[in-house]
């Protein structure tokens, strides 16, 4: 097992520090690039889970409006944010938009069923949401 497996920050710091100082052949460079990979993925995974939970918020404020609270537009305004946030940090992932909203939306569908006891079919089976209504502020679905 190498530093990489047992100690990640370690490794981490350690082969920073490596390139650095220009020791170049010292560093495994294939694992870098991998290293790298996953967390451009972390990135996307992050960006998926972050507008399930804002789309699930959303589906439970549409289809649940006896029941809405202050908890719930806290945390579709925190969700916003937080996507906000990590679309300047990443503004790449602005492009891959479409296709992570469609996968967001698969998840949020089964967490609005499992919080609200509502059947599946309840819900569209395509997000009925605009990106732009989305990730507007004063945006809440009637």
């Amino acid at each position: 097992m190498n530093l990489q497996e047992t100690d990640f920050y370690r490794w981490a710091m350690e082969t920073a520090h490596t390139l650095r100082i220009g020791h170049y052949a010292d560093v495994d460079m294939q694992l870098v690039a991998l290293e790298l990979e996953k967390m451009g993925a972390s990135e996307r995974r992050e960006l998926i889970n972050r507008f399930a939970v804002l789309l699930m918020h959303l589906l439970k404020w549409q289809y649940q409006p006896g029941i809405r609270s202050r908890s719930w537009e806290l945390t579709i305004k925190e969700q916003r944010r937080e996507i906000q946030d990590l679309l300047e940090d990443n503004p790449s992932l602005k492009s891959q938009l479409p296709v992570k909203l469609s996968k967001a939306y698969s998840k949020a569908v089964l967490k609005a069923e499992k919080e609200t006891n509502l059947p599946q079919k309840t819900f569209p089976k395509e997000c009925p949401y605009q990106i732009e209504q989305i990730m507007q502020e004063s945006f809440y679905p009637k």
